[in-house]
């Protein structure tokens, strides 16, 4: 009987979604001020690098740590979870942009230069 109401209401839980009469909590929100990047200047995945190539950066002391990045980021935002970290091209530097997920369920967006390992912002 568990199981049966279990799918039950997995299966109206999916629909809710798929028809659009359910929000997700993954929206972009406003943020903290200067750390809230908007979905659209998010860099596309081709811009971004492998973790292979992540990986050779880091060896090479081309760029920081990605902990020193979230480090850097935990400063901005206190008490949130870094949901991803992805080192990508852009403007002809290599920047961090890390996902993080706030207490209130908000998702945040943060820029660090992966040089320097200081926070940039939108």
């Amino acid at each position: 009987m568990r199981i049966l109401l279990a799918l039950l209401l997995i299966g109206l839980t999916v629909a809710g979604f798929a028809t659009g009469s359910i929000d997700t909590l993954a929206e972009e929100t406003p943020g903290t001020g200067t750390v809230a990047v908007p979905l659209t200047a998010m860099p596309r995945s081709e811009t971004c690098l492998s973790a292979a190539d992540l990986r050779e950066a880091v060896a090479d002391k081309r760029v920081i740590a990605p902990v020193a990045a979230i480090r850097a980021a935990r400063q901005v935002i206190p008490r949130a979870e870094i949901q991803r970290a992805r080192l990508c091209r852009n403007d002809e530097t290599l920047v961090y942009f890390l996902t993080a997920l706030r207490r209130d369920g908000q998702f945040v967006h943060v820029m660090v230069d992966a040089t320097t390992g200081q926070v940039t912002g939108p």
